[in-house]
């Protein structure tokens, strides 16, 4: 009988083709103990907190709260409330992945040595757990934002039922992400302090406490400076869920755009390759 996979081996093309489909057949197997470490995740973040998961929602509101407050002292005025919500709950989500995948086997090293299963399923349910946790969120950070559109006389976007569209695409960036992070702070521990230093310049790198109008307006003699700014997979993201939920804001369709978009997800196939080679070190090394 033939057999399609050999095939697949010998051609390095189809070998990073074949990669995905290995993580979906992966997570399948072990749908059991992926649904397990992501309970547990979800319950170590909130455990002998008095208030638990509100502490998921209060910490992107505060933050929101002093960008909101420090912007309009400074004469920010025509940034929109609903911009910075928008922004900050998005940026959570990606924070959280990161953070997490950096720890995701040096903090698991011994379940890593002792037992045999996947390695890829460790930063895989911190990003699930986070996925959680942001979905939740959405149940606050929806209605604020309808609440501050109904002072302006105008309502939700028709265009919001189609979030989980972009929420599947930050989903797949952030696992890229806690990929990246958890397999290099394995072989090298100054990955944590370097990472958090990445992620301070990123944020104000994002449109998270502006929009992206903003930047195209302010580099409208220098247009490749925002079409730079555009393979930001990040700007791309947040100025999406902006303009699913607020009416009339704009997305982007241009080629740096597309291209913004494509790039991620072709590093991504790259990316679950080379973890697939470096993973069957990770005991010895931790």
């Amino acid at each position: 009988m033939f057999n399609a996979e050999p095939c697949l081996v010998r051609r390095p093309a189809l070998r990073y083709i074949y990669a995905p489909m290995n993580l979906i057949r992966t997570l399948a197997a072990y749908r059991d103990l992926v649904a397990n470490l992501v309970a547990r995740d979800l319950k170590s973040r909130y455990q002998g907190s008095a208030l638990g998961f509100l502490w998921t929602v209060l910490n992107p509101l505060f933050m929101a709260a002093i960008y909101i407050f420090f912007l309009r002292l400074l004469g920010g005025r025509g940034i929109a409330l609903e911009d910075i919500i928008i922004g900050v709950f998005a940026w959570q989500f990606t924070t959280q992945c990161v953070n997490g995948g950096l720890h995701a086997f040096t903090g698991n090293a011994t379940l890593v040595k002792k037992v045999f299963f996947p390695r890829i399923i460790l930063p895989t349910t911190v990003v699930l757990a986070s996925l959680v946790n942001f979905l939740l969120t959405l149940l606050v950070q929806l209605p604020l934002v309808a609440l501050f559109l109904w002072y302006k006389h105008t309502l939700l976007s028709g265009w919001t039922l189609a979030l989980p569209v972009v929420i599947l695409y930050q989903t797949l960036f952030n696992l890229e992400l806690a990929l990246v992070v958890s397999a290099a702070n394995v072989y090298y521990r100054d990955t944590s302090h370097l990472a958090g230093l990445i992620l301070s310049a990123w944020f104000f790198m994002s449109p998270v406490m502006y929009p992206l109008e903003l930047v195209r307006s302010a580099a409208a003699d220098m247009p490749w400076v925002g079409d730079l700014y555009l393979l930001n997979p990040m700007a791309l993201i947040i100025t999406a869920y902006r303009a699913l939920q607020v009416p009339g804001a704009p997305l982007p369709m241009t080629a740096a755009a597309v291209a913004g978009w494509l790039w991620p997800l072709l590093a991504g196939v790259i990316v679950l390759r080379v973890f697939e080679r470096k993973q069957r070190f990770f005991a010895d090394v931790l």
